[in-house]
């Protein structure tokens, strides 16, 4: 069974991402944040919802909300829509 998004979870899934993944990270501020000059990024949170980032953009940080498609029901949920969505971005033709 998977966990539900608590908080615990998701400090845990903001600190996997953002220690191995943060390339992926900011893909998703420039594709799905409408931040495409985002040259770094940091995953503050993420909720059923969204995710909250922190994006550095020309020296400035700027937060950043990013809302799903649809309400997520645990972390299981989480990890596979995070995956899709970079699959997404990085077919949209982003690059970091």
């Amino acid at each position: 069974m998977s966990d539900p998004l608590s908080q615990e979870v998701s400090d845990r899934i903001c600190k996997h991402m953002n220690e191995d993944h943060a390339e992926a990270v900011a893909l998703y501020a420039q594709t799905f944040g409408k931040a495409p000059d985002t040259q770094s990024a940091q995953m503050l949170s993420i909720d059923p919802q969204g995710m909250n980032l922190i994006t550095q953009v020309n020296g400035a940080s700027i937060p950043v909300r990013i809302e799903f498609e649809h309400t997520l029901k645990d972390s299981e949920d989480a990890h596979h829509t995070l995956i899709d969505m970079l699959k997404q971005a990085r077919a949209s033709g982003s690059s970091t």
